[in-house]
């Protein structure tokens, strides 16, 4: 069993590896004050992401509380999560008060 780094905030949808994760690995974290497994559907890299839940097309990825990107496509829970499959969105800040 491999430990992720702790889900910051309950509506995060990507976890962080701490260590080197293999696919078909099972992967703990604690979200919330609860602890959750999932198993790795992919090889993740040290201090990649991988999806903590299916992720559709289009919807924000959340790391840390924080929107870092949209998913480019459907994201299955355990697989890895970078520039392959996420992309960059920019809030426009200037329209905001």
């Amino acid at each position: 069993m491999l430990n992720a780094m702790i889900v910051e905030a309950a509506k995060d949808n990507v976890i962080v590896a701490i260590e080197p994760i293999k696919k078909g690995d099972t992967v703990t974290y604690n979200c919330a004050g609860e602890e959750k497994s999932l198993t790795a559907l992919e090889d993740i890299t040290i201090y990649h992401k991988l999806a903590a839940q299916d992720i559709k097309k289009g919807e924000p990825i959340i790391k840390y509380g924080e929107h870092i990107g949209l998913a480019a496509r459907d994201i299955k829970k355990g697989e890895h999560v970078h520039c392959h499959n996420l992309q960059e969105h920019r809030e426009n800040l200037d329209n905001k008060g």
